[in-house]
């Protein structure tokens, strides 16, 4: 299968190298010609834009940073979506807005997912992240065989739509646990503790969560650098709102979240590290939340695996 792929930024060059890497015939296509010279160099086609990649491939995938940018990279594509053609949308997007640039391809006879990726930027260079996968079965089985190059846990969600639920679910949760992290360690220092005992503390009890195991590690070495930054936290946590909104759920604890973040970007600025949230109680309390033997990014210590489909327990399927 010919696979193209729009978006070479943080996360899209480290999935499209996954691909490349484990042999996938691929084609990428980038605002940042430098960027797409680069994966020439090792062995990548290089498109003329999005609709030639739609033309000549057999899946196009986008990973882009809004939902306008996915937008004007469909309307570029869809003359050239035919029947058997594969939209796969691996960008942090609103359901209703994939729903709808979807449809537009299913009309043409092709076939669109929502399979956005979950588990950290670090996950994503060796092909051990997490991918929810939006679609029908068909699709998903016709899918599988690459996005498993991409990631290792894979999980059908449902129908299109059900992925970009689940992406906006878990990146609100990892938002909380960053938020409550952020507040654990300062309010760990002002009472005397050491940062390296707290650091263990937390991972070996109740209090651990994946935002601890891996962001309070680059908190701590004061790089605070996971490729992420304050206003997509603000875009990510706006579109778990929304789906709470639609479906009339009364939060307390989001509201309080977006609060937070609009505080830091007022502070600090919209493009500042996401983990820098932590500086709004350091500058507070006067407090460096800073200890030894930290790295300055997170990378992933296990081997690339093979990908494999997650079958969710209770289902149907389990039983099989």
């Amino acid at each position: 299968m010919k696979v193209g792929f729009i978006g070479l930024g943080n996360v899209g060059h480290k999935l499209s190298g996954s691909l490349l890497r484990n042999g996938i015939d691929l084609t990428v296509h980038d605002l940042n010609d430098d960027l797409v010279e680069a994966f020439v160099a090792k062995g990548a086609k290089k498109a003329d834009g999005p609709a030639q990649l739609m033309r000549d491939c057999d899946a196009v995938i986008t990973c882009l940073p809004s939902p306008a940018a996915s937008d004007a990279v469909m309307q570029e594509m869809l003359p050239e979506v035919t029947t058997g053609k594969i939209w796969m949308e691996m960008s942090t997007t609103d359901e209703a807005e994939v729903k709808r640039l979807g449809a537009m391809v299913m009309e043409r006879g092709g076939a669109a997912v929502d399979c956005p990726v979950s588990g950290g930027c670090h996950r994503a260079d060796t092909g051990n992240i997490a991918i929810f996968a939006g679609c029908d079965r068909a699709t998903f089985e016709r899918i599988l065989p690459f996005l498993t190059t991409m990631g290792r846990r894979i999980l059908h969600t449902g129908e299109l739509g059900s992925a970009s639920i689940l992406k906006v679910v878990t990146n609100y949760l990892a938002t909380v646990h960053l938020v409550a992290n952020a507040e654990a360690l300062v309010t760990a220092k002002a009472a005397g503790m050491d940062l390296n005992t707290t650091y263990e503390a937390i991972k070996i009890s109740s209090g651990n969560s994946f935002s601890h195991v891996t962001e309070s590690q680059v908190i701590l070495n004061g790089s605070r650098d996971i490729s992420f930054t304050m206003d997509l936290v603000k875009k990510d946590v706006g579109l778990f709102q929304e789906v709470a909104d639609r479906n009339n759920v009364p939060l307390e604890v989001s509201p309080l979240i977006v609060d937070i973040f609009d505080d830091g970007i007022a502070r600090y600025g919209d493009r500042e590290l996401s983990p820098n949230i932590i500086k709004r109680l350091e500058d507070a309390t006067g407090l460096d939340i800073r200890a030894p033997g930290f790295p300055p990014e997170m990378l992933d210590d296990e081997p690339e695996e093979p990908g494999y489909e997650v079958i969710p327990q209770g289902s149907a399927r389990a039983a099989e």
